[in-house]
C-alpha cells in the first residue's frame, strides 16, 4: 500500500514538473515572438537620449556598423554629449545633433571614423545615422534621426557614399515629432534651443514594451 501510494506521488510531482516547464517554455516563447514582432534584438545595445521635449530610446546595430556604434559609445560613456542641442531641425527631414553646446560653441571631438553606409541598412524614418561634411571618412560626434524616409542619404556606391545608418528609434519616435515641427530660424537652427540633457546607455529590456508598441515610427 505504501509503495503504492509513493509510486503515485512520484507521478504526480513528474506530472507538475512536466506542466511547470511546458508553461515556462510557452511563456518564453511568447515574450520571444513579441520581441520578434516588435523588432526588438534583446541582446542589443540600447542608448536613452533625455531632452527638453521628452525620451528617445535608441536601439544600435553593432553587428552591422561595428566602427559607428563604438564611437558613439564612446561619446555617451565620456559624457560628450551632457547639455549638448539638436542644432540643425528641418522637419520632414532630420534632427541633427550631438555637436554643439548650449551656447552655440562647437565641442571638440575625436577623430574622424570610416564611413560604414555600404552596410546596406537605409536611412528610413526613425533610423539614426552618422552625420558628416562632404568628405566620406569625416563623421566624429554628430548624428541625425531621420524625420521621414531619407533613401537619397543610402550609399549609391563610391561616388554616392552616403551616411552610415547604426541604429533605430524603439520608443520615442512622437519625441523626435515634436522636436522636427519647432520653429525654426536661419541655418535651420530651432528658435527655442532644444537641449539633449543627457545620453545614456540602458538595458534594452528596461525599456517597456509599452513605449515601445505605442512609439509612432510609421506616422509623420
Amino acid at each position: 500500500m505504501n509503495k503504492n501510494m509513493n509510486r503515485l506521488r512520484k507521478m504526480s510531482t513528474l506530472k507538475s514538473l512536466i506542466l511547470s516547464t511546458v508553461l515556462c517554455a510557452g511563456f518564453v516563447a511568447v515574450n520571444t515572438s513579441y520581441a520578434a514582432k516588435s523588432g526588438v534584438d534583446q541582446g542589443s545595445p540600447a542608448v536613452l537620449i533625455a531632452t527638453t521635449k521628452g525620451d528617445i530610446y535608441i536601439e544600435l546595430y553593432p553587428e552591422q556598423s561595428p566602427i559607428s556604434v563604438k564611437n558613439f559609445l564612446s561619446y555617451v560613456h565620456s559624457g560628450f554629449y551632457t547639455n549638448t542641442l539638436f542644432h540643425r531641425v528641418i522637419n520632414g527631414f532630420m534632427i541633427q545633433g550631438g555637436g554643439f553646446t548650449t551656447d552655440m560653441m562647437r565641442k571638440t571631438p575625436q577623430a574622424p571614423i570610416k564611413n560604414e553606409a555600404d552596410n546596406r541598412l537605409r536611412n528610413l524614418r526613425g533610423t539614426i545615422a552618422m552625420a558628416r561634411t562632404n568628405v566620406v571618412d569625416s563623421a566624429t560626434s554628430q548624428f541625425f534621426i531621420n524625420h521621414q524616409d531619407n533613401r537619397n542619404l543610402d550609399y549609391k556606391g563610391p561616388r554616392s557614399f552616403g551616411y552610415a545608418v547604426f541604429g533605430k528609434v524603439i520608443a520615442g519616435m512622437d519625441v523626435v515629432d515634436r522636436i522636427a515641427r519647432v520653429a525654426t530660424r536661419r541655418g535651420d537652427a530651432p528658435v527655442q534651443q532644444v537641449i539633449i540633457k543627457s545620453v545614456k546607455r540602458v538595458p534594452i529590456g528596461s525599456i517597456k514594451s509599452s513605449a515601445i508598441k505605442s512609439s509612432s515610427i510609421n506616422q509623420g
